[in-house]
């Protein structure tokens, strides 16, 4: 049986070392690549052809994860994609299927689901964590407004955080204290995993949240 190739991408060493091992030890399964950020995972893509790709979902580089699902498929047709993340939002997993992924597995299950949707994947079928599963069932889809669980005035802080304003600045234009600026900026670090100015900046650019600035 020809085994199933597959390209590792994850932004942290250890996790792919992981999960080639995982992999590695069932003879169905050929780790071809890895990749540290989205762009290398698409040059692999490119280069290797694979079956299935397993992605994490929320990496460096440009374009993101979510966006560089169609990519994948425009490039190597053959290739179907699993999301490998930490994000149990059912939300999250909405939009990656949308994007066009096949598999979404929490890091938390890897050792017992990532195996499972490789296989399904693979074989052109769909698998999806089944605890999130049932709550994307039972979850209505968000109406438009600000992304990520951010509130109204969490998303205009950050976009003038990305516009360059310093927290003395933000709280002037909104008539806030620095200190209250200061938690709604911790907030929005904690809601959306990134910490630096660069990765928030981005963030609101990815999101189009600098509109109207």
């Amino acid at each position: 049986m020809t085994p199933i190739r597959i390209v590792l991408a994850d932004d942290h060493g250890v996790v792919r070392a992981g999960l080639r091992l995982l992999l590695d030890t069932d003879d169905e399964f050929e780790v071809v690549a890895e990749a540290a950020d989205v762009d290398g995972a698409l040059r692999a893509v490119l280069g290797y052809k694979p079956d299935v790709l397993v992605l994490d979902l929320n990496m460096p580089g440009t374009p993101t994860s979510l966006e560089a699902i169609p990519r994948v498929a425009e490039r190597s047709p053959g290739t179907r994609t699993v999301i490998l993340t930490m994000q149990e939002d059912p939300e999250y997993a909405r939009h990656a299927l949308r994007a066009g992924a096949v598999g979404y597995v929490l890091k938390e299950a890897a050792d017992a689901e990532l195996v499972e949707a490789v296989r399904r994947a693979a074989a052109g079928q769909t698998y999806l964590n089944p605890a999130l599963g049932a709550r994307l069932a039972t979850t209505p889809e968000q109406a438009p407004g600000p992304p990520g669980d951010l509130s109204e005035r969490e998303a205009e802080v950050l976009r003038l955080i990305a516009l360059g304003h310093t927290n003395a600045e933000i709280g002037e234009q909104l008539f806030l204290s620095v200190r209250t600026v200061e938690t709604h900026r911790a907030h929005i670090q904690q809601k959306l995993g990134r910490s630096s100015r660069a990765e928030l900046v981005r963030y609101a650019l990815d999101h189009g949240l600098l509109g109207g600035s």
